[in-house]
């Protein structure tokens, strides 16, 4: 457990106000800033001058607005800098590709989100030469064996998609280290929860559409680090962000950064009420995972690492066995209940449902899906606040019954 607290760190960062006065940033919204002497343009282009001596060069390397919410996020995960991308996916590849060049590797969890795990297992080996061995993150021989000389990082996510395995940052970073090699955290699920720089990561990247933004109307990301690597992504020569342009809107920045304050309250609702639901699906039989529950093969390590604070996070899985009873929950909890929707993503403030093994795993094969212990029925659950614990319970519970039902009949 972590003796930091972010929010602490969050709130030194109010001093800043809008240009008029106002209790929230101004939005700048200019793609290029001007200059009131012309050798201050050479000297940006030199790196001579930056952001952090108030001058600005052009809205796809730094922007004000979306600095500022970098600023958050290097609050919330307490590194040196952050700097936030149009999507997660942007913020991933971008920090891989400034970690490796051609023929370089890494080795990352085979438990990871689909669209990683086609970035890593199809996309950079095809365009760029970068191969990736996957190995069970909760080995760690398996680890440090699938190290070698060639290799540029240790890639996993704090609690995996959809398997829900807690990563041993601890330990990963000391075998990172070790070999001379930065450990890349992806805390999209565990925002608050866990604080991976404090235990020994040396990289934090989010999807930010997810719990941080809460409301699934925008896509956004966030690479968090020292400032010298947040710096090198924006390199005028090589630097990913800079030069590939996976740019936020300081719209959806400026929108974003007014939700950090409700982060805390957000994430404590969504692990109370997923809990609950998960201690009544496990008494009920249901083959339930949830990392906050006893029987979880983590539960004892992910208390050792979070923040009380926040619970265990808002997503479980039911795994119904086939994807026929998979589809058939999900049809009765969201057209027949009203329990929740049948959408990919998470973090939402209403329940979102989804089939992993035919959905957000789909790019994995049927092979590392079964290594990965993702089952052809596994009902991922980002659990949602709304409605009363009550009231949903019923739902799923009657859910389950009358799938229960039809299965037995079949």
């Amino acid at each position: 457990m972590t003796g930091r607290n972010p929010i602490e760190a969050l709130a030194r960062l109010r001093h800043e106000f809008g240009e008029h006065g106002g209790v929230n940033m101004s939005i700048e919204a200019s793609s290029t800033f001007t200059v009131m002497e012309p050798g201050t343009m050479p000297a940006m282009f030199k790196g001579l001058k930056g952001h952090d001596a108030g001058c600005y060069l052009y809205g796809r390397h730094f922007n004000p607005t979306v600095y500022h919410l970098g600023l958050q996020l290097a609050a919330i995960e307490g590194t040196e800098a952050a700097y936030c991308t149009a999507s997660g996916m942007g913020a991933i590849s971008a920090t891989l590709l400034a970690l490796c060049k051609a023929g370089d590797h890494i080795v990352a969890s085979n438990a990871v989100y689909g669209g990683t795990y086609a970035l890593m297992n199809d996309f950079l080996p095809e365009k760029s030469g970068i191969t990736t061995t996957f190995v069970d993150i909760t080995d760690l021989d398996a680890v440090r064996k699938a190290i070698t000389d060639k290799t540029r990082a240790v890639y996993t996510e704090s609690l995996s998609n959809p398997t829900l395995r807690v990563a041993d940052i601890p330990k990963l970073s000391a075998i990172a280290h070790e070999a001379g090699i930065p450990l890349v955290v992806d805390n999209t699920f565990s925002p608050l929860i866990l604080s991976p720089v404090d235990h020994g990561a040396d990289i934090v990247v989010h999807s930010i559409t997810k719990f941080i933004s809460g409301m699934s109307d925008v896509i956004a990301g966030a690479v968090c680090g020292t400032e010298a690597f947040i710096e090198s992504l924006m390199d005028l020569h090589a630097g990913p962000l800079m030069l590939l342009g996976p740019t936020m809107d300081p719209k959806v920045a400026a929108n974003v950064s007014l939700r950090i304050p409700h982060l805390p309250l957000r994430m404590a609702a969504h692990g109370e009420r997923a809990l609950a639901l998960a201690e009544r699906l496990e008494e009920f039989g249901a083959q339930v995972c949830y990392p906050g529950l006893d029987v979880h093969p983590d539960h004892g390590l992910l208390d050792e690492l979070r923040c009380p604070d926040y619970g265990y996070g808002g997503v479980m899985t039911v795994d119904m066995g086939t994807e026929t009873a998979a589809n058939a929950l999900m049809s009765k909890l969201q057209n027949t209940y009203g329990f929740g929707f049948m959408a990919v993503s998470l973090g939402y403030f209403d329940t979102l449902m989804s089939c992993s093994g035919s959905s957000t795993s789909s790019e994995m094969s049927d092979e590392d899906k079964a290594s990965a212990g993702i089952s052809p029925g596994l009902v991922r659950m980002s659990v949602g606040y709304t409605g009363t614990l009550e009231q949903r319970w019923q739902q799923l519970r009657d859910a389950l019954r009358e799938v229960g039902k039809q299965q037995t009949a079949a």
